[in-house]
């Protein structure tokens, strides 16, 4: 007699993930956990940092608590990340709670390239957890056992060299910039702009390989061109309220129009372009604060925020870089309100105005549906 709840038969093997709701694809994995990555890097150390640094500035206790609370943001950033992806992709409640065990193991073992190694290894330990969840009378005790074992061995083997290779790939990108700032900056600030506007979490990305210094100050720039490039080109059909939400908010509101016609993208790709090597050349923008905020564009104004967190308190990797604390100059603010602002919001308009007179946009391209 057949029983239904028994183990998988490999012919089974596919009705029984779905049951699971265990899914191997592209918007689960590569979009769906990268993005709760993301958001929960932003609830901890992203937003600790910011807190901290307006401690900075406040005198006796309450500056004080406020940078403890960076203190304790920073310690459990891990376990955020990794509760964060399994929320994401729909991981049930035990799994969820026992990925804080794995996100810390796996963020301390993976050394500078933590949050690539909580990547990985979270979804390894959501896999085991998934795979069990639900299927045994006491599911309060295997479920947490399964997810926590298999993730912490995870964590044992995995993420040592994963660390190391996320952080030697971003050394890498880092010292590259420094050598041939014009060619890196170009190419950083579009690819990051283009990821920032597709499906994919810019910010986890740049989290995982450390940009910081010019290269974060490449992808700042890249990130606030399309962001701020679009909310301007796409004014004439959205207005007010498109210009908060796409320029404060994310420029991913797009990607419907985006997709039906490609050509919409040229304006904050050629303004990308242009602002990543004037960041890195002329005015030397580097990204010291964390590096989440390199992939943050002028979302909620995290990645400005970020390059002024940096000038007075910089990132633990900025540090390592020989990176430190400084006064800003003039200069130093013109180019940043330049890089972020102005030069997205001047060029993208030229440009989505040429493009109008052409016939290559037409009215309502770029209405928000």
């Amino acid at each position: 007699m057949s029983t239904p709840d028994a183990a998988p038969s490999s012919s089974g093997l596919r009705a029984y993930f779905k049951r699971q709701n265990i899914e191997f694809s592209w918007n689960r994995i590569g979009i769906q956990a990268l993005g709760g990555m993301a958001h929960g890097l932003f609830a901890s150390l992203l937003i600790g940092t910011i807190l901290g640094t307006l401690g900075l500035f406040l005198p006796g206790a309450a500056g004080a608590f406020l940078q403890d609370i960076s203190t304790y943001t920073k310690a459990i950033q891990g376990a955020a990340m990794a509760m964060a992806i399994g929320y994401s992709v729909g991981a049930a409640p035990f799994i969820v709670y026992s990925l804080a065990t794995v996100g810390y193991s796996s963020n301390a073992l993976g050394g500078a390239g933590g949050p690539l190694a909580v990547y990985f290894v979270a979804l390894i330990a959501i896999f085991f957890g998934k795979l069990v969840s639900k299927r045994t009378p006491v599911d309060l005790i295997v479920t947490p056992a399964v997810t926590i074992v298999t993730g912490v061995l995870a964590s044992a083997l995995l993420a040592p060299p994963i660390g190391a290779g996320a952080s030697a790939l971003g050394s890498f990108i880092r010292w590259a910039t420094t050598q041939q700032p014009f060619l890196m900056g170009l190419l950083i600030s579009v690819a990051m702009g283009i990821i920032l506007t597709l499906p994919i979490s810019s910010a986890a990305i740049c989290a995982a390989l450390n940009l910081v210094g010019l290269a974060g100050g490449a992808a700042v720039a890249g990130c606030c061109a399309h962001m701020v490039g679009f909310a301007v080109c796409s004014y004439r059909e959205n207005r007010t309220g498109g210009l908060a939400s796409i320029g404060l908010g994310t420029s991913m509101l797009l990607v419907p129009n985006l997709l039906r016609k490609p050509v919409l993208w040229l304006p904050p790709v050629i303004a990308s372009a242009v602002t990543g090597p004037l960041a890195t050349c002329l005015f030397q923008l580097q990204m010291n604060g964390e590096p989440i905020s390199s992939g943050m564009g002028t979302c909620g104004l995290v990645g400005p925020i970020g390059v002024v967190t940096g000038w007075i308190a910089p990132s633990e990797t900025a540090l390592q870089d020989g990176l430190s604390a400084l006064t800003p100059r003039v200069v130093d603010w013109l180019g940043l309100i330049l890089i972020c602002v102005v030069l997205p919001a001047l060029l993208s308009w030229v440009i989505s105005e040429f493009m109008r007179k052409k016939g290559w946009i037409a009215p309502g391209d770029y209405k928000l549906v």
